[in-house]
């Protein structure tokens, strides 16, 4: 059975997309712990990210990078933050976390937001990708 994932992937939910490539794909989270939290997950469905073989695995990497530089752009915050947990979702995925605080990183407060501010989000940081 496909995870949540492939399934916005092949947009059989919808998503705030960010961006994608041929191998990666990259939207905001809908449970964010700070605005413009963005998930980076290869289209290839794979549990654990030690299981991906090293091509896919640097590539997820470069493409992560690559977003993250533009969240940092878009979006005020200290730094962009980086984790790749994978127990939620059986498929693997990068978070990448506008931080402010320490608080920002412990996925247990999360900001509440309306489509509107997604979609802006979405917007401000697709617009540092061109």
């Amino acid at each position: 059975m496909p995870s949540i994932f492939t399934k916005i992937i092949n947009g059989d939910i919808p998503c705030y997309k960010i961006t994608e490539d041929e191998h990666n794909f990259a939207f905001l989270d809908i449970n964010p712990n700070a605005k413009g939290h963005t998930l980076c997950v290869p289209k290839k469905e794979v549990n654990k990210i030690m299981d991906l073989d090293e091509a896919s695995y640097l590539k997820l990497m470069a493409f992560s990078r690559k977003v993250g530089k533009a969240i940092e752009s878009a979006v005020p915050c200290k730094r962009v933050g980086m984790s790749v947990i994978g127990l939620e979702v059986p498929h693997v995925h990068v978070h990448l976390i506008p931080l402010h605080s320490m608080k920002n990183a412990t996925f247990q407060h999360k900001e509440k937001l309306d489509p509107a501010e997604f979609e802006k989000i979405a917007e401000q940081i697709r617009s540092q990708l061109k």
